[in-house]
């Protein structure tokens, strides 16, 4: 009871100051979100490829086993409300004849997005199925001798049917380059006490953090701008638009979510600069603060991927051990990833914040993204010997506070010997 107390004092007595910190916006989020505004979704945020390159892997070792966590490729979002509203205010000005091109352009994304949600919350998109498919593609082409001939592959999901799909997708990519791979699909209860593992932790930090976000919920948005890019009579605008923060709040969650139904209306395009930010800022110190390694609550969440850890470590030494295996593959969700790389020290994304520094460090569009994921890329030598490398968003990555043995290359009784890296 009193280290609850605590954490909930220690989120009310940041509000102020976090809303003040993260309000004066920051440059690097400012340069990502003016280049491609659908990254103002963050975690729903479509998953973004770039170019990989490769560090030739010290002499003597070869790529031999793959472990894999994936979060699960785009989806719907939660209910359809947002969507609602937003069709039936723009049906309202329709009809008095007040909207602009960018009120129709409005008012035809939206109808799509309610019509992708088609009232299921949480559906693998069709974009969803794709990300994982190329992927799995890519991490076979990367590294053919890992799966190559008659190899066996575990793949184990959440019991919800967006992993499901998602581990079918990338299993069945993987059959595609390669027919003579065995791989066993698995989903149960069971595997979800380390895939999705969190234990009360939104119920007993949800209350606070909302109360960490009310001061920037307070600042007020640029209403007249919205309403001067769909309507082209404001004063009758504001007789069929109750509240304006709501409408806004409307059209941006209509915005977020567009992308991973493959919609090409912009609908981001009618809403102020000022306004994506705002509401961007208040998503990524909720992810932040919530799931990853901050200095204000870290220490209580981390350790909660200590299970995955632990799945991921038996698992690859039976495979080192064994040679039964090319790879485990595992599809879950983003608040366990989050605290899985956190936990591990993964550099970029795992880093250990000050709540002041989250909006200039740490982009949960690309940290957090849908079909997110960490591939560790084991090698081994004629004699035994084996490195890891970490991949996140099939980029390099260092473990932060751990000296690799050569480039991005670990050795792997080096990692396992210092896994909590969440205290450093």
């Amino acid at each position: 009871m009193k280290k609850l107390f605590l954490t909930f004092s220690l989120f009310l007595g940041l509000s102020a100051f976090a809303a003040l910190a993260q309000y004066q916006q920051s440059p690097i989020a400012v340069k990502a979100l003016q280049e491609d505004r659908t990254r103002a979704g963050n975690n729903l945020n479509s998953y973004e490829f770039f170019p990989i390159q490769d560090t030739q892997a010290p002499a003597g070792y070869q790529p031999v086993y793959v472990s894999h966590y994936g979060r699960h490729g785009s989806r719907s979002n939660w209910g359809g409300t947002a969507y609602e509203g937003v069709i039936a205010v723009m049906e309202m000005g329709k009809a008095k004849g007040i909207l602009t091109a960018d009120g129709e352009m409005l008012l035809e994304g939206a109808r799509k997005v309610l019509a992708g949600w088609d009232g299921m919350d949480g559906r693998l998109s069709q974009r969803g199925v794709r990300e994982h498919a190329a992927i799995a593609k890519r991490l076979y082409n990367r590294y053919p001798e890992v799966f190559s001939g008659q190899k066996n592959v575990r793949a184990f999901s959440s019991t919800v049917q967006r992993c499901i799909i998602s581990m079918n997708s990338f299993t069945n990519s993987l059959i595609r380059q390669n027919p003579e791979l065995e791989i066993r699909l698995d989903t149960g209860e069971k595997f979800m006490d380390y895939l999705d593992n969190e234990k009360g932790w939104q119920q007993k930090t949800g209350k606070a953090m909302r109360k960490s976000f009310e001061a920037l919920r307070e600042i007020p948005d640029d209403t007249l701008g919205v309403f001067s890019r769909v309507f082209t009579d404001q004063v009758a605008a504001r007789e069929i638009v109750k509240s304006a923060r709501h409408f806004t709040d409307d059209v941006f969650n209509t915005a977020v979510v567009a992308e991973d139904f493959d919609i090409e209306e912009d609908i981001y395009s009618v809403l102020p600069f000022d306004a994506v930010y705002r509401r961007w800022a208040q998503n990524n110190m909720f992810l932040y603060l919530g799931h990853c390694n901050s200095v204000d609550a870290g220490m209580d969440r981390v350790p909660m991927a200590q299970s995955l850890v632990e799945d991921i470590v038996a698992k690859a030494d039976e495979a080192l051990a064994t040679g039964n295996y090319a790879a485990d593959l595992r599809f879950g969700h983003d608040y366990p990833l989050m605290a899985l790389v956190s936990y591990l020290g993964i550099e970029g994304v795992g880093d250990r914040l000050e709540v002041n520094e989250i909006c200039d460090k740490w982009m949960g569009f690309w940290n957090i993204c849908m079909a997110s994921n960490l591939q560790m890329i084991f090698y081994k030598n004629e004699v035994g010997d084996v490195l890891v490398k970490f991949l996140y968003q099939e980029q390099e990555r260092l473990l932060r506070g751990l000296e690799p043995y050569q480039g991005p290359y670990y050795k792997w009784e080096t990692v396992k010997a210092n896994l909590e890296g969440y205290k450093r």
